[in-house]
């Protein structure tokens, strides 16, 4: 069913109830006016994958089969309110694991036509970009200022997005082939630190002795005349310098590498993404995705962007990650705009954000 528009509704206070499951996190929310958070739950699954090293759909899936009714049990004590609170339902529909997708939606459109409530289903990516307008704490705190530009860094993207304006997304770079959140998976594997990698990579990284030089540098991928990114040759290259160092029996220092590596990748993401911004002429950059928890990318962005007189937005670290406060961030304004989807709406995988044009 397609979505209605209509701008010209009161305005009360909106209460959603959201829900996560895209992929091994099962999360719960009740969000108000897409800011404040009532409640956030989340159920995560990494202790179970982390031993086979990455996510196993099949047992995603049925994880969060039992863990749906309890996380949204969980969310309402924690809200201290009743059905009687919530004005919308919203759900994940994609991008995502088809089966843990399904869990999901499948609740949160039978819980919106049992409590005869709207309900709208969000994309995860663009949620990830709305956890920026999260509030918490008690200060009062300014919505990020469009036009602007967006870095969503995941597992499974890494984008440059120009928003015009809400709902209004601009393609202006992604990557060619690994995201940079799998690039740090693979190559944690390769290190021996284990899933997930970015965090794992990170910790290794910060054991690095600084007092010395590191002995290693790893290439980047700048793909002149693009806003685009590539890591899966300096996956490659991480890869030859390990085995090339096993074969002449030098000893390596695993903290090097993770340092030469999160440096790489942090030094592409963004050089491209401030240079983008200046061709934009934007005041505000947010930071996006799994990977807006690195610390070393906030810091290096930020500071570059400072340089510049640009403003460096990213969540708190319990909202990079996935959960669903960010699906009630995004779904409010869609639902604002008098959007619904209808009980026929399908999960999509391989969901892209909304790109008016590609290539600016």
């Amino acid at each position: 069913m397609a979505k209605k528009s209509n701008t010209d509704r009161e305005q009360e206070p909106l209460c959603i109830l959201a829900i996560e499951s895209s992929c091994d996190e099962t999360g719960v929310a009740l969000i108000e006016d897409g800011r404040a958070i009532h409640a956030n739950v989340v159920a995560s699954q990494a202790s179970v994958h982390a031993q086979y090293g990455g996510v196993v759909p099949e047992v995603a899936s049925r994880r969060q089969l039992e863990a749906i009714v309890p996380v949204l049990e969980t969310a309402f004590a924690e809200a201290g309110v009743g059905w009687g609170a919530v004005n919308a339902i919203a759900a994940t529909y994609g991008p995502g694991l088809a089966g843990s997708l399904l869990v999901g939606l499948t609740a949160g459109k039978t819980l919106a036509l049992a409590r005869g409530l709207p309900f709208l289903g969000v994309n995860h990516l663009e949620a990830h970009i709305y956890a920026n307008w999260l509030r918490t704490g008690e200060s009062e705190q300014a919505d990020p200022e469009v036009p602007l530009l967006a870095l969503v860094v995941s597992g499974a993207h890494s984008e440059l997005v120009y928003i015009a304006e809400h709902g209004h997304y601009e393609l202006m770079g992604q990557t060619r082939d690994d995201a940079a959140g799998e690039a740090f998976d693979k190559v944690a594997r390769l290190l021996g630190l284990g899933y997930p990698g970015g965090p794992a990579i990170q910790l290794a990284a910060e054991q690095r002795d600084t007092t010395r030089p590191n002995p290693y540098t790893l290439p980047r991928a700048w793909l002149p005349g693009t806003w685009d990114f590539s890591f899966s040759g300096l996956k490659t290259a991480t890869g030859n310098l390990l085995a090339k160092a096993s074969a002449s029996g030098e000893k390596i220092a695993i903290a090097d590498v993770a340092d030469a590596f999160q440096d790489a990748v942090v030094d592409a993401l963004a050089t491209k993404t401030v240079r983008a911004a200046e061709a934009r002429g934007v005041r505000e950059v947010l930071l996006a995705g799994g990977v807006a928890a690195n610390l070393a990318l906030r810091e290096r962005l930020k500071a570059d962007l400072d340089a510049r007189g640009i403003t460096l937005r990213y969540p708190p670290l319990a909202y990079c990650t996935d959960n669903a406060a960010m699906i009630g961030a995004a779904a409010y304004f869609h639902l604002r705009r008098g959007e619904r989807d209808g009980y026929d709406l399908e999960v999509r995988p391989n969901l892209q954000l909304p790109f008016a044009a590609s290539r600016a």
